[in-house]
């Protein structure tokens, strides 16, 4: 198969690779397309990425991620709304975290076979029509049953996303898709959450879960007009989810994936409580501005370099969170110390979705599917996880032991990516296998 034919059929405007037939070639013509008479336009579209598809999909990131989260800033009126306490009003967060964890593997095997466009769709539908009813809700289960059914629609949409932007693009480009497509979630940790606490604070927060339900809407029609379909995967192509396990290099990923998004949303949920503790209190919003415009600083630079030098950026950034926490750590009534320690923290996370479910991919294979959707499944586990431990760290030792536990997490992690460097995390990218629908 000519690279000319591979790309051409993986770019915005053109059809759709086989018709599902998983042959590139079949049913095509190999000859001169409208607008393609010459070897520059392709080289110029193998330089170019489809940014409006893929922002599509980055948006869908931002939404999805925005809309876990957002019960944190607004749960008092929640809690007051609903007429429970907050620790109750709370588990709207953990709900959200376990409708995804419980529901990616089952329902990715389920929808294998769906076009990726149709099932983007559809999982953005229900994701609409959940925090819909989640606004309105008067009844307590009701609002916990729309969280839930809320994290089964972004589950879903989480374990495509990935493969959905590598198969936009020629291989050499995959992992900057991926890093453009995986942007949203750094933007909404940064920019949304003290967004969607002010617009709740200021107008309610049922008005801020409806706002997340308008531009989910507005979404719904951006991908219908802009983004490229792409095929399912064929019955007989299609690889189990547990059976990926085998794979060489897959589990080191997802043993990585899990510690270090645990080791991160141990620091990341209880960040608030230590900064009371260490008098800096009224200062958490700029903090985890500083935090987040790093991790967006972190996450171009990883989707600059990520195609050549995966593994070397994924030590540094699990050497950049521990040295953030050590950093912060040692850093109690020094708000300079701290602010530092945010800035380390982000350019050390902000690339880490990307990278992780690029060494998924990778490793993966033909398998990439089910990989990903195992690392979507421990993802949420981790972030669940991490609630729970941090809940026992602030009762056992108080809110100042939480930065001691991240390097403690890591150090295993790092074990890891450093051992795996032929399978899992290797010194040179594999030649990725040809776009698919992942």
């Amino acid at each position: 198969m000519s690279e000319r034919t591979r790309v051409s059929g993986a770019v915005p405007g053109a059809p759709a690779r086989g018709g599902g037939s998983g042959n590139p070639r079949e049913g095509t013509d190999t000859g001169p397309r409208e607008g393609e008479s010459t070897a520059s336009g392709t080289s110029e579209r193998e330089r170019r990425l489809p940014l409006a598809a893929l922002l599509a999909l980055a948006t869908a990131t931002f939404i999805t991620s925005l809309t876990e989260t957002l019960p944190a800033g607004v749960l008092p009126a929640i809690s007051a709304d609903l007429g429970v306490g907050e620790p109750a009003a709370g588990q709207a967060v953990t709900v959200y975290a376990l409708g995804t964890a419980l529901t990616a593997i089952p329902l990715a095997a389920a929808t294998a076979s769906w076009r990726r466009k149709r099932l983007l769709l559809a999982a953005m539908a229900a994701f609409a029509v959940a925090n819909t009813v989640t606004a309105v809700s008067p009844d307590y289960l009701l609002t916990m049953a729309a969280r839930f059914a809320a994290g089964m629609a972004a589950g879903t949409a989480w374990a495509l996303l990935a493969g959905y932007a590598r198969g936009l693009v020629p291989p050499h480009l995959q992992g900057r898709a991926i890093a453009v497509a995986m942007a949203g979630i750094p933007i909404a940790l940064s920019l949304g959450v003290p967004a969607g606490t002010l617009l709740g604070g200021t107008l309610g927060w049922r008005t801020a879960f409806a706002a997340m339900t308008v531009l989910t809407l507005g979404l719904i029609g951006w991908i219908a007009a802009l983004v490229p379909d792409l095929p399912g995967r064929r019955p007989e192509r299609r690889t189990a989810a547990l059976r990926v396990l085998a794979v060489p290099g897959v589990v080191p990923v997802l043993l990585v994936t899990l510690l270090f998004v645990l080791a991160h949303t141990v620091l990341y949920t209880y960040i608030a409580a230590f900064l009371g503790r260490a008098g800096m209190g009224g200062s958490t919003d700029l903090v985890l501005l500083a935090f987040g415009a790093a991790s967006m600083a972190g996450l171009w630079f990883t989707g600059a370099h990520i195609d050549r030098r995966l593994r070397a950026l994924t030590v540094a950034g699990v050497v950049l969170v521990g040295a953030a926490a050590a950093v912060l750590a040692l850093s109690v009534g020094s708000p300079a110390g701290v602010y530092a320690a945010a800035v380390l923290w982000g350019l050390g996370w902000g690339g880490a979705p990307t990278l992780l479910q690029t060494a998924a991919a990778d490793a993966a294979g033909d398998a990439a599917d089910a990989a990903q959707a195992l690392v979507v499944t421990l993802w949420n586990a981790a972030m669940a996880g991490g609630g729970v431990v941090g809940g026992v760290l602030l009762g056992l030792f108080g809110a100042l032991s939480f930065p001691w536990s991240v390097p403690l997490l890591l150090a295993p992690v790092l074990l890891v990516v450093l051992a795996a460097r032929t399978r899992g995390f290797p010194s040179h990218r594999p030649a990725p296998a040809g776009p698919g629908g992942g």
